[in-house]
């Protein structure tokens, strides 16, 4: 009798995941964690070995010219993988970005539609399955320009 319940036990403990791997496979599916604050990671920059959101690159690249220089390497917003946009400066606005692996699937799924031009006319909506609203890019995200005119004067001349 104390066999069998040893064994009952032992399926038991089989069937019922410990503990530190159910927090690994929801850490799989939320994707990379920033470095900095376990946010959603949206970039990799190469100089610092960081995966970072992109209120930690803010402050990060943000703090003077010399860090603004990193180039970025953008993330997948489906799958968090390196995609081939890279990027630098003191500020990156959110920026919806997809590796080539995913778009190339959604166009086989969805019977081969063009994802870039879809983006370009339904900006924050769903395309072949990608969501953008989260990485909208916004009006005033606090990027600086690297012209040496004042982006207020810029606006003037539109209106001229």
């Amino acid at each position: 009798p104390k066999e069998r319940e040893r064994e009952r036990e032992r399926e038991r403990e089989k069937q019922t995941p410990n503990p530190d791997s159910r927090e690994r496979d929801r850490e799989n599916l939320m994707g990379k964690k920033c470095d900095l604050c376990d946010g959603v990671a949206r970039m990799y920059c190469e100089s610092d070995q960081a995966s970072l959101c992109w209120n930690c690159d803010g402050k990060v690249h943000g703090a003077n010219f010399l860090v603004a220089k990193h180039t970025r390497c953008l993330l997948c917003s489906a799958c968090q993988s390196p995609t081939p946009w890279k990027a630098s400066g003191l500020r990156l606005g959110p920026t919806f970005s997809v590796c080539d692996s995913c778009v190339a699937l959604k166009n086989a799924a969805a019977g081969g539609a063009s994802t870039n031009r879809m983006l370009s006319e339904n900006p924050g909506q769903e395309i072949n399955g990608f969501d953008q609203e989260e990485d909208q890019l916004r009006e005033d995200d606090g990027a600086e320009s690297y012209d040496d005119d004042d982006d207020e004067d810029e606006d003037e001349d539109e209106d001229e």
